[in-house]
């Protein structure tokens, strides 16, 4: 990283607007900030933190707002700093939050935190982002340091390093931690304690499952488990074993006793039974003797009933034949009320005889003239039908001729709308032929339209290949100033190579010189500074590698170039074809002349459009012309059709007015005479009926008087008082049935052998077997629950013997696991036995850390102390430290006129100063390089130069002007007088009761 330049307004001690040209500070190497105490030089370093990371470093960062108490009211506090970070030239803008006056009325109002970022790219800068998130993440990628890295590895802070260097092992264990990420073996330490703990409760869980089981066989085994605080957890599995087996031959004994008095109950309960069968079949015996007498006492009720169901059937074969002839006698009263009906209907008919008597001769005489009547009206019906047709004749001749004269009449509406649409075309047609001439004129230039409107897409294309491009070639601009970068680079280090490879055969050929011989180079006998050898020089190889690296360098700086130029060259084709065009204004162009060729595309349909309707007109009036004459010669038609059909129907009424006599038409004249044909139809049917019911009761009464005689009744009231429904007879015959299956099953009963014999028996006592059988089942039932009780026992306990092996094979595995992850936990928090530093892990890393720093800082250090001090780390605990973390970072300085180390608090202020300088740049140099190696173009060494005497000055100052090797710059921070006559080139703050400000110079 490389600061290029700072300015601050309104910031800190600086109330208006101060300028920092880091460039030209830069120049010389090395440069000077001074002035005298509280002008704000420190302010300029807390300015270059706030614009890259928001905040300020130390104490500062708790004030409410760095804005300057100098700056007016309404001021805004800005910092703006360019740097250029991994190659990246960066801007960044920020303002902190900060109280402004209100615009309207009285009071203020506050400003929110703003930052803006923008790059540098192809000459110009573009906007990054102004999301303070964003910009603090982009800060993070690029320098990999956080605030408190950066202040430590950038701005060098002596005042902390001193106390760095005489602290504790907490202090300086802290003072790492901010600026190495050791976070993670802090994590693993902690992983593994909470691994160990998680493990410990895995196999307290086994255990104690070991011990839920131990419990249980003590339960169902009865007898105590042994202490677990005095035996082992294997000692169980006997234990259980021995409860088991003795648990398990004490329920096979209560087996044996419980058969015994099982058995003994399986015999009261069987003398039981036999007790209770004897009186059951005593009981049924005597019960079939009570049926059976009552049965004998109800034996005439019994032949009553075989009696009352013979008569029933006897008068079940005669009834059906009285139903007939009360049948018959109603059929016979119903045929003479019919012919009575019909005799004085037919009375009413003119030349009919009226109904005579009942002799057989005048009844035929009778039905020969209704037949002779009936016959009579049908013929004169079937002459009627003949003149039907004529009817329907009369009538669609008067249908035709209304229908012709509306045919007639619309005739001639259609015939008058024609000659009216005649008369309207010519003007409707003059019409349409004005208005196609006016489209004609607007479809013109349709080609030109065209022509035009491609132009336009055209210039549209280019405008956005123009945008598309001009990203393009800012990427290949970027890329190309890159890898001009990495070529330059590669260049100065094949420069390099090959001047310490000169160097060294300089040293080859000084060291085979001798005096008073000729040199080979210059042939001088006398060698006055020959060269030194010094480090090791680059071989043959280590160039060619260089220069490898430095072509394949310098060939991607080509492509690179050539990529800027294909797409430039693409850029210039495409600006000219948009002519200066934006896609905007392109895009605002395509649209007028889409809408101008859709004008003239509506234009061309509609001439289309007209010039169809005009051949639809012409066409039309064509048709219309002979539509004319068609309809006047239908007209003509019609009238002839009409006229021919009224004088048709004319005769045709004539005659049907003739026939029809009296009645209204021929069809109300046949309708009344085909009524009067079937009333003496039916009127001689009557007749016929009447006389067949007559026979027929005559020949059912005879049927009737045979069967009762047959069946032995004297009359029909005996028959009727001997009927029977069927489920009367049905319940007569389940009387019966049902004496008899009650007698019969007493009779066997009766005659059972062993009902007989044991109704000859002595009563059992029943009392006395259910007493013996209750004892018998108490004491097996007794013996019973106790066998089961030690089964069970038995059973659980062989079951709880194996659960307890298994769960101790189960929390083997977790006991063994807790016991490693336990050991590798205290090992990492230094509490283990194996840990012979007592070091936690975190710790040994910082230790690590801290003998790199303390390497790289014993370079400087033997260089500015002239050889006489050396930084040693050591593992041990400083006095009165008991913390397991601060051990490993012990730091002792050796002191080589004495021999002796010394704690560093011994030294004095100057050797302090030195000590700590030389620590800061050793740890400025490994943090940088545990930061990703973020390349530190611009450092700062801010106070401490007081301290030192005139020589360490000389020397402290030479380390600096090293560090300058590679292009780096390095700012002093100091008000020592003396530094000012020493570096040329300086930045002045100057302190006033306004506020201060900046002067450059050198």
């Amino acid at each position: 990283m490389r600061l290029h330049s700072l300015t601050v307004q309104a910031f800190g001690p600086f109330g208006g607007t101060a300028s920092v040209d880091f460039d030209a500070l830069s120049a010389g190497g090395l440069f000077l900030i001074h002035g005298p105490t509280g002008a704000g030089k420190t302010s300029v370093l807390d300015a270059v933190c706030f614009a890259l990371y928001g905040h300020v470093p130390g104490a500062r960062e708790s004030a409410r707002s760095p804005r300057s108490n100098h700056a007016p009211p309404d001021r805004e506090p800005l910092v703006t700093l360019e740097a250029t970070i991994r190659g990246r030239r960066l801007r960044f803008r920020r303002s902190p939050q900060w109280e402004r006056p209100k615009k309207r009325g009285a009071g203020t109002t506050q400003e929110k935190a703003r930052v803006v970022v923008t790059e540098r790219v192809a000459g110009e800068w573009r906007g990054v982002t102004n999301r303070l998130d964003e910009a603090g993440q982009l800060v993070d990628d690029l320098l990999g340091l956080s605030l408190a890295q950066f202040c430590q590895i950038v701005l060098l802070p002596q005042g902390e390093f001193a106390r760095f260097l005489r602290a504790g092992a907490k202090e300086r264990r802290e003072s790492l931690q901010r600026l190495f990420d050791t976070g993670v073996f802090a994590d693993v330490e902690s992983w593994l304690i909470e691994h160990a703990r998680s493990l410990g409760r895995a196999a307290g869980e086994a255990e104690a499952e070991v011990g839920r089981v131990a419990d249980l066989v003590a339960e169902f085994g009865g007898g105590p488990r042994p202490d677990p605080d005095d035996t082992e957890l294997d000692a169980l599995v006997p234990w259980a074993a021995e409860l088991a087996v003795v648990t398990a031959a004490t329920a096979r004994d209560a087996a044996e006793v419980a058969a015994g008095l099982t058995a003994e109950r399986d015999r009261a309960r069987a003398a039981l039974d036999r007790a209770r069968e004897t009186g059951e079949r005593q009981r049924r015996y005597a019960e079939a003797a009570h049926r059976a007498a009552a049965l004998h006492e109800r034996t005439a009720e019994r032949a009553a009933i075989d009696a009352e169901l013979a008569a029933a059937e006897r008068a079940a074969s005669v009834l059906p034949l009285l139903y007939a002839v009360e049948h018959r006698r109603r059929q016979l009263e119903k045929a003479e009320l019919a012919a009575s009906e019909r005799r004085a209907l037919v009375g009413r008919l003119a030349d009919v005889p009226d109904l005579p008597g009942t002799g057989d001769t005048t009844t035929q005489d009778v039905l020969a003239a209704f037949g002779a009547a009936e016959r009579d009206r049908r013929d004169e019906v079937a002459r009627l039908a003949q003149l039907r047709d004529d009817a329907d004749r009369l009538r669609a001749l008067r249908e035709e001729a209304a229908a012709l004269a509306d045919r007639i009449a619309a005739t001639d509406r259609d015939l008058a709308g024609t000659r009216r649409l005649l008369a309207a075309l010519p003007g409707l047609r003059a019409a349409i032929d004005d208005e196609l001439a006016a489209a004609r004129e607007r479809a013109a230039g349709r080609d030109a339209a065209v022509d035009a409107l491609d132009l336009a897409q055209s210039r549209l294309a280019a405008a956005r290949a123009c945008d598309e491009l001009r990203d393009q070639a800012a990427a290949a601009e970027r890329a190309r100033v890159r890898a001009t970068d990495e070529a330059q680079a590669a260049l100065d280090t094949l420069l390099a190579v090959r001047r310490r490879r000169i160097e060294g055969m300089a040293a080859e050929l000084a060291a085979a010189l001798t005096a008073g011989a000729a040199c080979p180079v210059c042939g001088s006998v006398e060698h006055p500074r020959p060269a030194d050898g010094g480090a090791r020089p680059p071989s043959a190889d280590e160039e060619e590698a260089a220069q490898r690296v430095c072509d394949t360098a310098q060939e991607r700086r080509s492509r690179a170039e050539a990529a800027v130029a294909a797409v430039t060259e693409r850029l210039s084709a495409a600006a000219a074809t948009a002519g200066e065009l934006t896609v905007t204004e392109a895009e605002a162009l395509v649209r007028t002349r889409e809408e101008a060729l859709a004008e003239i595309d509506a234009a061309t349909g509609a001439v289309r459009r007209l010039t169809d309707r005009l051949a639809e007109l012409d066409a039309a009036a064509e048709e219309t012309r002979a539509r004319e004459a068609r309809l006047a010669r239908e007209g003509a038609e019609l009238g002839e059709r009409r006229t021919a059909r009224e004088e048709e129907a004319h005769e045709l009424a004539e005659r049907l007015d003739a026939a029809r006599g009296a009645d209204p038409d021929i069809a109300a004249r046949a309708a009344r005479l085909g009524a009067e044909a079937d009333l003496l139809a039916s009127a001689a049917e009557a007749l016929r009926q009447r006389d067949a019911a007559v026979g027929e009761l005559r020949s059912a009464e005879r049927e009737a008087a045979r069967a009762r005689d047959e069946a032995g009744f004297g009359g029909d009231e005996a028959v009727r008082l001997a009927e029977r429904t069927e489920t009367q007879r049905r319940s007569l015959r389940e009387r019966a049935r049902g004496y008899d299956d009650e007698l019969a099953a007493a009779r066997a009963i009766l005659a059972d052998p062993d009902l007989t014999a044991a109704s000859e028996l002595p009563a059992p006592d029943l009392d006395g077997a259910v007493a013996a059988l209750r004892a018998a089942e108490a004491a097996a039932e007794s013996a019973v629950a106790w066998r089961d009780r030690l089964a069970g026992r038995a059973a659980r306990l062989a079951e709880l013997r194996a659960e307890l092996a298994d769960r101790l094979a189960a929390s083997r595995p977790a006991r063994q696991r807790h016991a490693v992850a336990d050991g590798l936990a205290r090992l990492a928090a230094g509490t283990s036995g194996d840990n012979r530093e007592n070091v936690r892990l975190s710790s040994y890393v910082l230790a690590a850390r801290l003998e790199q720093v303390v390497a790289a800082a014993n370079d400087r250090l033997a260089v500015m102390s002239g050889g006489r001090y050396e930084l040693r780390h050591t593992v041990d605990k400083a006095a009165g430290d008991r913390s397991r973390s601060g051990g490993g970072l012990g730091l002792r300085v050796l002191d080589s006129w004495t021999g002796q180390d010394r704690d560093p608090a011994t030294l004095s202020g100057g050797e302090t100063f030195v000590g700590s300088l030389a620590l800061a740049l050793g740890l400025a140099d490994v943090a940088g390089q545990e930061a990703g190696g973020t390349d530190i173009g611009t450092l700062f060494v801010d106070e401490g130069f007081g301290t030192l005497d005139e020589d360490t000055l000389d020397e402290v100052l030479g380390v600096l002007d090293d560090l300058r090797d590679g292009g780096r710059a390095v700012g002093v921070v100091s008000h020592v007088a003396d530094l000012r006559t020493r570096i040329s080139t300086r930045l002045k703050v100057i302190k006033t009761n306004s506020g201060s400000r900046l002067e450059q110079t050198g």
